[in-house]
C-alpha cells in the first residue's frame, strides 16, 4: 500500500491467487461449507487455513442463461463489484481466510448498481458471520 499525504491508498485488484480454482477446495466448499441467500446471490463460505488471502469463485447458472455472452456479462459485473468492495471483508484476528463461492441465482440480468448493492450487503453479512 502506498502512503499519500497521510492517507492510505487502497489498491482495487483481483489477482490470480484470489480466484478459487482447486477442485478439492471447491468440492469441500459446496459439501461442508455454510451458506446464506441474499438476492440476487447465494453465498457459500468455509474457512481456508491453506490460503494467505480470501479466495472467491463466481458462478452463473447455465440453466437460466443459455447464452455464454449473458453468463459472461453477469460474471464480469460480479467480479467488478467484488473487486471494488472486497476490502470490506475484514480479516479475522487469527488470520483465518475464507473460500467463498458467489452464485448468481436471479433469472433476470439486473443492472450493475443492483448487483453491486446486493454484493455489498452480502459482504457485510459475511463480516457479521465471521465475528461470531
Amino acid at each position: 500500500m502506498v502512503m499519500q499525504s497521510g492517507t492510505e491508498k487502497i489498491r482495487h485488484t483481483l489477482k490470480k491467487p484470489e480466484i478459487l480454482r482447486r477442485k478439492k477446495l471447491i468440492k469441500e466448499l459446496f459439501l461442508n461449507g455454510s451458506s446464506f441467500f441474499l438476492h440476487p446471490y447465494k453465498f457459500f463460505y468455509i474457512p481456508n487455513s491453506e490460503s494467505v488471502n480470501n479466495q472467491v469463485l463466481f458462478s452463473v447458472s447455465k440453466k437460466h442463461f443459455r447464452q455464454a455472452i449473458k453468463r459472461n456479462l453477469i460474471k464480469r459485473r460480479m467480479k467488478e463489484a467484488y473487486r471494488l468492495h472486497k476490502n470490506e471483508l475484514t480479516i479475522d484476528k487469527n488470520n483465518i481466510y475464507y473460500s467463498i463461492a458467489i452464485v448468481y441465482i436471479s433469472k433476470l440480468i439486473l443492472p450493475y448498481q443492483e448487483m453491486e448493492l446486493g454484493l455489498i450487503k452480502a459482504l457485510h453479512r459475511l463480516n457479521k458471520v465471521e465475528e461470531k
